[in-house]
C-alpha cells in the first residue's frame, strides 16, 4: 500500500507555517485537509493572506477539506465564501431535488437517506456549470453519509483506450422527461412557470425540445464526455453519461421501476451522441474506476470541503440519523466558452 506524502511548494511551505497538512486516505493524493495548529489563530485574516495560495492548491489537488476553521454555523459559512473572494450563484437547471435553506445555500440532495448518489461533476449535463462547488457540514450522520470524491482528470486516465476514444469520437447524448411521475417538475428544474422562458434557453442552448399533452416536457441534446480545463487545460472526465444511465441503478430498483413506467419515460437517460447505446461492460467499466479513485472520510461538524468541479466529481453514501450538508456554488462556466 502506497502511502502519499505532500509535495514541497512555495504554496505548501507557506500554509504549513499555521496548518497541519495531510490527505485524510494515505493512499490518495486528494483531497488536501488543512487544519490550524493553533485554535486562536486569526482564521480570518488567514484566509485572507492566503487565498491565492488556497486557490493555487485547489487548481492542482482539486479538493481542500478545511477542518476546525471555527466555522459553527451557516453565517459563518457565508464569512468563509466572502473571505476566499468567492460569489454565490444559483441553482438552475436541477437534477436532483434540494431546497434553499439561505440566499443561494442549498441542502446537498433531498434524495432519502437509504439511497445512495452516483458519481457525477455538478450540471456537467448543462450548458452552464460551477467551476467551485463548496460543501459545509452543519450536522453529520450518526453512520454513513459520506461525500465520497474521485479526481476526475485520474477517472479519464484509468479507463480502457477504446472506452476513451469512443466517448471523445461521439460525446453523449442526453434525455430529459420533466414532470414524470419519477423525478422532477419542468418547473423545479428551470424555476419558472414560464414555458417561454424555456423554450427560449432551449433554443439558445440547442436543446431539442417538446411539451406532450400530459403537460411533460422532453429535452434531447448532445455534449462533450471529456472537457479542457480553463485555468490548467487539463483533459478530465466531466460529463453525466454514467449518472445519468439506467444501467447504474440499482438493479432491484430499476426491475420495480420497469415494472410500472417504460424506459423510454425515465426522468433521464444517456446514450452515445449518435443516439445508441451504452454497453453494460461499459457502464460497469466507469463504476468500476470510481470505486478505485473514491476518497471517503467521516464528516465533522463545521467541515468545510471545497471542490474544483471540473476536476472532481462527488457523490454521497446512505446514512442513518441527522444529517445536513449545505451546498454552495460559484465561478459560472458556460458551453459556448469551451468550443
Amino acid at each position: 500500500m502506497n502511502t502519499y506524502t505532500i509535495d514541497t511548494d512555495y504554496r505548501i511551505e507557506a500554509l504549513s507555517e499555521a496548518m497541519h497538512i495531510d490527505f485524510p486516505e494515505a493512499t490518495k493524493t486528494y483531497p488536501l485537509r488543512l487544519i490550524p495548529k493553533d485554535e486562536n489563530l486569526d482564521i480570518d485574516s488567514w484566509v485572507i493572506e492566503n487565498k491565492e495560495h488556497l486557490i493555487g492548491l485547489l487548481e492542482k489537488y482539486g479538493g481542500i477539506l478545511f477542518r476546525d476553521f471555527q466555522l459553527n454555523d451557516v453565517p459563518s459559512f457565508y464569512k468563509m465564501i466572502d473571505l476566499m473572494g468567492l460569489s454565490l450563484l444559483d441553482y438552475k437547471e436541477r437534477s436532483s431535488p434540494r431546497h434553499e435553506v439561505s440566499p443561494k445555500v442549498y441542502t446537498s440532495t433531498d434524495h432519502p437517506s437509504d439511497q445512495v448518489i452516483n458519481m457525477h461533476n455538478e450540471n456537467s449535463y448543462s450548458r452552464k456549470w460551477p467551476l467551485k462547488l463548496l460543501f459545509y457540514c452543519e450536522t453529520p450522520s450518526e453512520t454513513g453519509g459520506e461525500t465520497p470524491i474521485a479526481d476526475s482528470r485520474k477517472v479519464l486516465a484509468a479507463l480502457r483506450k477504446e472506452t476513451r476514444d469512443k466517448f471523445i469520437e461521439k460525446g453523449i447524448k442526453y434525455v430529459r422527461n420533466l414532470g414524470s411521475n419519477l423525478g422532477l417538475d419542468w418547473r423545479q428544474v428551470f424555476m419558472t412557470e414560464d414555458k417561454a422562458v424555456i423554450e427560449a434557453h432551449c433554443k439558445e442552448n440547442h436543446m431539442n425540445f417538446e411539451w406532450t399533452d400530459d403537460d411533460r416536457l422532453r429535452l434531447e441534446y448532445i455534449g462533450p464526455a471529456v472537457r479542457k480545463h480553463p485555468v490548467t487545460q487539463e483533459l478530465s472526465w466531466f460529463n453525466h453519461g454514467y449518472f445519468f444511465n439506467i444501467l447504474s441503478m440499482d438493479p432491484d430498483f430499476l426491475e420495480e421501476i420497469l415494472l410500472v413506467m417504460s424506459k423510454e419515460d425515465f426522468p433521464f437517460l444517456s446514450f452515445y451522441g449518435d443516439g445508441t447505446e451504452i454497453e453494460p461492460e461499459v457502464i460497469n467499466e466507469i463504476k468500476s474506476v470510481y470505486q478505485q479513485l473514491n476518497v471517503e472520510f467521516k464528516w465533522q461538524k463545521g467541515d468545510l470541503l471545497l471542490l474544483d468541479n471540473m476536476l472532481m466529481a462527488h457523490g454521497r453514501n446512505p446514512y442513518a440519523g441527522a444529517r445536513k450538508i449545505l451546498v454552495a456554488m460559484s465561478e459560472p462556466q458556460k458551453h459556448s466558452d469551451f468550443v
